[in-house]
């Protein structure tokens, strides 16, 4: 899908329909010492089978991409979740 680089769309700190600039969010690297990832690793480690069930196959085929929207005012970012897509594509429109 062909999403374009700029919308124009509400902005809740402008209180007013602003135009935004959009990227695909992308996460960053997991911090191995966060307190979940080690309650994580304490919860994994030990005997016997692992705390929840391997998958064996995926039930989706794709993931949902998330939008992060710019205000271009006053630099304030949202998150839109976007729909299941197999490519998305941001285009100058």
């Amino acid at each position: 899908m062909r999403i374009p680089k700029r919308i124009r769309t509400y902005c809740p700190r402008c209180k007013t329909h602003t135009v935004h600039t959009v990227v695909i969010y992308k996460h960053g690297k997991r911090r191995s010492m966060s307190q979940g990832e080690r309650r994580y690793r304490a919860k994994q480690k030990g005997y016997g089978s692992k705390r929840k069930p391997e998958q064996k196959r995926f039930a989706k085929v794709t993931k949902k991409v998330v939008l992060k929207l710019k205000c271009t005012q006053c630099g304030y970012i949202i998150h839109r979740e976007g729909i299941r897509l197999k490519k998305a594509e941001l285009v100058e429109v």
